[in-house]
């Protein structure tokens, strides 16, 4: 393929709608059979949420199987994320097994609850065809429970420091000025940028943890422990992570929002001059065509803590298979041979569909490589593909969401300057209320 044709359908494809991360689709599907499809075909079922990244995904992937197994069908039933999860959850709870898929899209924090909750539920891939030193470690350190190694990882999301080359230029700085450098650092280059440009450096929302979430795992550290408990209090990096947090607030360089909508809207408008998030955040970016050739992308700012670095990841969903189910090992060879271990699958995923995987070994490819014009002719994926490498293995163990609600419930107070060695010991009690 040609490199313009390619750049073509790389930002066709980002601009289509590559926010896996948090999107999901409203349509649902009713109960399906893991039947034999007619005429011998052997056919596989699975459940996904959002039809053009996760379920274009799985066409990409039948695609390249059928090369080689011309009998193969697979069935892709589409529901929105909250209603697989309702659905799977009620089936599972209940004992019942009839009506569910061979293959179920996870996203990460609902690894360990569900291979926990369910035992003997999900096929493990620990001694499969599947290469994991091929994959970033730390989407395996997500997919491990107990040394066990469950389902094949997916898309990842990555992050990076989106900055405007201009608005960072008319304050006296060069991308040079941003590489690798200290959420201190970025506070105070912050603070120029609003006194030289009126712009501000970010936004902030304290009604949303992803800011945290980024901090915590880029020192190897998380909401709770391996074992499932708190962990708010006597935690360094949560300490850390909190102080910079509050200091960012303080220091006026974020502008406050509420919801996605505004968020978007402030550096789709101009008013901030950097977005601190995952990969999957390119397609909103360049929801401003106007804004082509002003944007550029350099590594997450770290926490100034011993094991902190300039990597981190925002989101991220995997492929489980139900180790009950009839197709069981026809599943998980369609999964090994495709998403688990095929350049060309990766490669096709991020020219069709804007997505980006961990599978390093797609990293060299021409699809990784282009340069970006919108991004100031920058390689963008292969510096994505270069931090996901470094990024911390974390257990996100089987309460991620209950501890994220009790932060959020404390946060505003700690905005408004209550003591944070109260406010930790205040969220460590709200968890532990929630989980008993």
């Amino acid at each position: 393929m040609k490199k313009k044709a390619l750049s073509t359908l790389l930002v066709t494809a980002l601009m289509a709608g590559a926010l896996s991360a948090c999107g999901s689709s409203d349509n649902s599907t009713g109960n399906t059979s893991n039947s034999e499809a007619e005429g011998g075909k052997q056919k596989v079922v699975a459940w996904a949420w959002d039809p053009s990244f996760n379920g274009k995904a799985l066409k990409i992937a039948e695609e390249i199987f059928k090369q080689e197994h011309p009998d193969f069908e697979l069935e892709v039933v589409d529901m929105a994320k909250t209603d697989l999860e309702q659905r799977l959850n009620t089936n599972l709870a209940a004992g019942v097994t009839e009506g569910l898929p061979d293959i179920l899209l996870v996203n990460d924090p609902n690894i360990q609850k569900y291979v926990n909750s369910y035992p003997g539920t999900f096929a493990e891939f620990t001694n499969s065809s599947v290469d994991f030193s091929q994959f970033s470690q730390y989407k395996v350190d997500a997919l491990t429970v107990d040394g066990k190694i469950y389902g094949v990882p997916f898309d990842i999301g990555v992050t990076g420091l989106f900055y405007r080359t201009d608005i960072l230029s008319e304050a006296g700085f060069s991308a040079e000025d941003l590489e690798n450098i200290t959420w201190d650092e970025y506070i105070e280059i912050g603070k120029v940028v609003k006194e030289k440009t009126g712009k501000y450096m970010s936004t902030i929302n304290p009604n949303d943890e992803a800011w945290t979430s980024i901090l915590l795992q880029s020192a190897g550290s998380w909401y709770i422990t391996t074992d499932n408990k708190g962990n708010f209090v006597n935690n360094p990096v949560m300490t850390e992570t909190l102080r910079l947090y509050k200091a960012i607030s303080d220091s006026g360089i974020a502008k406050p929002v509420t919801g996605w909508s505004e968020f978007v809207g402030s550096f789709n408008a101009g008013d901030v001059a950097t977005v601190v998030s995952g990969v999957w955040q390119i397609a909103s970016i360049m929801d401003a065509e106007d804004q082509k050739g002003l944007w550029a992308v350099a590594p997450t700012p770290r926490i100034n803590i011993e094991g902190g670095v300039n990597a981190s990841n925002e989101g991220g969903s995997n492929w489980f298979v139900f180790d009950g189910s009839a197709n069981k090992e026809l599943a998980m060879d369609f999964l090994g041979s495709t998403i688990g271990g095929s350049s060309e699958f990766y490669e096709r995923f991020l020219t069709e569909a804007g997505g980006v995987g961990s599978y390093i070994p797609a990293f060299s490819s021409e699809a990784y490589q282009q340069t970006s014009e919108f991004f100031s002719n920058q390689a963008i994926y292969a510096d994505f593909t270069e931090w996901s490498t470094k990024v911390p293995g974390i257990s996100l163990g089987m309460y991620t969401q209950e501890a994220k609600d009790a932060l959020k419930n404390e946060l505003p107070n700690i905005l408004n300057g209550a003591d944070l060695e109260k406010s930790l010991a205040n969220i460590q009690q709200l968890f532990e209320q929630q989980v008993q």
